[in-house]
């Protein structure tokens, strides 16, 4: 059961980890002498082209870059702060809410329908915002008749926090409720009887049981999304602002800031260089979290 996720895994994690040395070249494509060992154009030049050093990491400290990269790091961490604390509220709440569920089939119905999000693409979401929220979409539809004045998201710098929000709610809430209705169902059951016993109702049962329960699960889970809080969901942010240069400040992150990079005709080290000091923060950042955590509570610590 393991093998196919260890594979993929290694396939798409382990096995690039050596191109990270594109960080500190001057990439040049070249074509492979005809006697050269490796013949593959891509790999014969990454190995070939001239090092530089840290000299890729100095466009992004640019004087002509340093505001635009300061507030591509700031949405990305706001935006990653804000999903972590409600998305971890949201999907608790609704594991404890199915898990209640007396009638089995209607909780595995309502999980079902909850979890379906994730399996949609961005960009499905990202016509529906387009339908919904343009200046003929529904909502001015509806509206002007009415009236107000249209409302146009495009345009808007302030409704992006709250369309990203829903929207992260609506697509991961079900998929991150998983790990917590596990959790919840393999409490013993006598706890929750005794408590009923002594007359703790469920709110009671919910803060002296179950939460104590889930604290293990949820700081774990923490620890792993302080690693990813420098990287942010690409798709979503890169599909739903349809390209509005007006809301670039509000929806702008590093991981649509490295692949504006590559689109460009910006030497491949500059994109290879935001990446890798977003993957080396991560780092630093898990392994910080995990100290405070081994200090605080050593049994819950990830290692």
């Amino acid at each position: 059961m393991v093998l196919p996720g260890a594979i993929w895994l290694f396939l798409f994690a382990y096995l690039p980890m050596p191109g990270v040395i594109l960080a500190f070249k001057t990439y040049k494509l070249v074509k492979p002498p005809a006697d050269a060992f490796i013949q593959n154009r891509f790999i014969y030049s990454l190995i070939h082209s001239p090092w530089v050093g840290l000299n890729n990491f100095k466009y992004l400290t640019l004087p002509t870059n340093i505001g635009a990269t300061m507030t591509y790091i700031r949405n990305t961490v706001l935006y990653n702060l804000l999903f972590m604390v409600v998305g971890l509220v949201l999907s608790v709440a609704l594991a404890v809410i199915i898990f209640e569920l007396t009638n089995r089939f209607l909780a595995k119905f309502y999980h079902s329908v909850f979890f379906l999000p994730f399996f949609i693409s961005w960009i499905v979401v990202a016509y529906v915002v387009y339908a919904l929220g343009s200046s003929q979409g529904i909502i001015n539809s509806l509206i002007v008749p009415l009236g107000y004045a249209p409302i146009e998201v495009y345009k808007q710098k302030a409704a992006w926090p709250f369309i990203f929000l829903l929207a992260n709610i609506w697509k991961y809430t079900g998929n991150g409720s998983i790990v917590y209705l596990a959790t919840i169902t393999g409490i013993d059951r006598e706890l929750y009887e005794a408590a009923a016993i002594d007359g703790a109702g469920k709110w009671k049962q919910f803060v002296h049981i179950t939460l104590p329960h889930l604290v293990p699960v949820i700081v774990l889970l923490q620890i792993l999304a302080v690693g990813r809080i420098f990287g942010s969901d690409f798709d979503m942010f890169y599909t739903l602002p349809n390209g509005s240069a007006i809301v670039r400040d509000v929806t702008q992150t590093l991981d649509v800031f490295v692949y504006g990079m590559l689109r460009s005709n910006l030497p491949l080290g500059y994109p290879a260089a935001a990446a890798f000091v977003q993957s080396i923060v991560g780092f630093v950042l898990i392994l910080i979290t995990n100290a405070i955590v081994r200090k605080v509570r050593p049994e819950m610590a990830l290692f």
